[in-house]
């Protein structure tokens, strides 16, 4: 499969983020804690540099939960601020304020040292669509502060939200970058549902990711749907449409009934807790 997806607002909205990120202390990025890399923009790095970072590891109630553990430690490693959370949930969101805190702890020191007070940090938060960034910004300020939505592009431009007297946010659209280099990026982002499903094969994409359960996560898919693992997936795929009666007329096996199913319940976390990507990968 080919991806490639590049929406023409994602390229206004590159822009526009160069123009504010001069106006910003702290890069907040969401990442879905499944695919930690995959979710990440490199143009981000980029953009900001220089400034204070910190990465938030959202849906980690879906991914498997030793694997987000290792996630963690990886970034921390690399001198970001984190914290693993499911947005939906405002739990986590005292250790977000505090991981806030400690990553403008310079700034603030510096600021006194100027005899500026009471200056709130201004945070942009950023993400790829569909990481869960409009439902983070929601949770955070306590009310419905930004449009929330399943499917990518939702958020379309800028808002400032003043959550209290110490901060501010700063909410811009996902970005996607306009080309992928490694293929296996785009195939990641596909399963999650940060690329549209209009312009996938869902056929093909289900299929993958068949052989990525059978090969990392045995016995997911025999639990679930009650199929024989060792055959092929393409007979995986017909066993599953018996069972949950993805048949057309004319007693028709219906192939994307039964792909999209299977694609849905691995994206709402019915198939268990499962990461796609792990830490050891990229060190």
């Amino acid at each position: 499969m080919e991806f490639q997806w590049y929406p023409g607002h994602m390229t206004k909205a590159i822009r526009q983020m160069k123009e504010d990120i001069k106006l910003i202390d702290l890069v907040i990025e969401i990442v879905d804690a499944r695919i930690p890399m995959a979710s990440r923009n490199p143009d981000i790095d980029t953009l900001a540099q220089n400034k204070a970072r910190l990465i938030l590891m959202n849906k980690s109630d879906l991914a498997d939960p030793k694997v987000t553990q290792e996630w963690e430690t990886y970034f921390m490693n690399k001198g970001y601020q984190v914290v693993t959370l499911d947005s939906r949930k405002k739990n986590r969101m005292k250790q977000v304020s505090q991981k806030i805190e400690e990553a403008c702890k310079e700034k603030r020191e510096r600021d006194r040292r100027r005899g500026i007070k009471n200056r709130p940090i201004r945070a942009m938060v950023v993400g790829i669509p569909n990481v869960g960034k409009s439902t983070f910004i929601n949770s955070f300020a306590g009310k419905a502060a930004a449009k929330t939505g399943n499917k990518p592009g939702v958020t379309k431009g800028k808002q400032w939200i003043r959550l209290n007297k110490d901060t501010e946010l700063l909410d811009t659209p996902g970005i996607l970058w306009p080309k992928f280099d490694d293929q296996m990026v785009g195939l990641h982002l596909a399963w999650i549902g940060a690329i549209s499903d209009h312009v996938l094969n869902i056929d093909e994409l289900t299929l993958l990711l068949i052989e990525f359960l059978q090969e990392n996560y045995e016995g997911t898919l025999k639990e679930r749907f009650g199929v024989e693992e060792s055959q092929k997936a393409a007979d995986i795929l017909i066993e599953i449409a018996k069972n949950r009666n993805c048949i057309k007329k004319g007693n028709e096996i219906d192939y994307s009934k039964a792909a999209n199913l299977v694609l849905d319940e691995y994206r709402s976390g019915a198939l268990g807790r499962i990461s796609v990507e792990i830490a050891k990968s990229y060190e």
